[in-house]
């Protein structure tokens, strides 16, 4: 028991800090967003920090229930989940500090994929990991509408 409880704390551990540091690198984003002209229902800068560390750890709980599953498509659900996870790093650095809205937009798309992929591999695993994940796909569908949006009108 105190076993898996260390198994899901660093699971949920990994995904917070993965964003803790890629929300480093980029601090001054808010700032630049709020400069930004963006397309209706935009949420207030203040709203991401909290969305992302629901997502995060959500993804930790559904990451924990996959290492506890069995199977030959556990290690294919592992290695998807990385690649999310270093793709979701990479896309604020992409879309904050460089500057590249086009570029984020195609790497969103991207891990909109990954997601959606990881999920259905879940889903055969742990039907419960695949759902936690759900809200993060639809935070990602309503994410690239944002950044399409600030593309088009920046």
């Amino acid at each position: 028991m105190f076993e898996q409880a260390k198994v899901l704390i660093k699971s949920v551990a990994l995904p917070l800090l993965t964003g803790f540091v890629s929300g480093f690198l980029t601090k001054d984003a808010m700032e630049v967003f709020e400069t930004m002209t963006k397309p209706p229902y935009s949420p207030p800068g203040w709203l991401f920090p909290l969305v992302w560390t629901i997502l995060y750890t959500l993804m930790g709980i559904s990451i924990f229930l996959i290492t506890q599953g069995e199977g030959e498509k556990k290690e294919q659900a592992l290695s998807l989940y990385g690649y999310q996870l270093i793709v979701n790093f990479l896309w604020p650095v992409f879309f904050f500090s460089f500057g590249w809205y086009f570029f984020a937009l195609l790497w969103l798309i991207l891990l909109w994929i990954l997601v959606l992929k990881m999920i259905l591999v879940f889903y055969e695993i742990s039907p419960l990991a695949a759902w936690l994940n759900l809200p993060y796909l639809l935070w990602l569908t309503f994410a690239a509408y944002l950044n399409a949006g600030i593309w088009l009108l920046n």
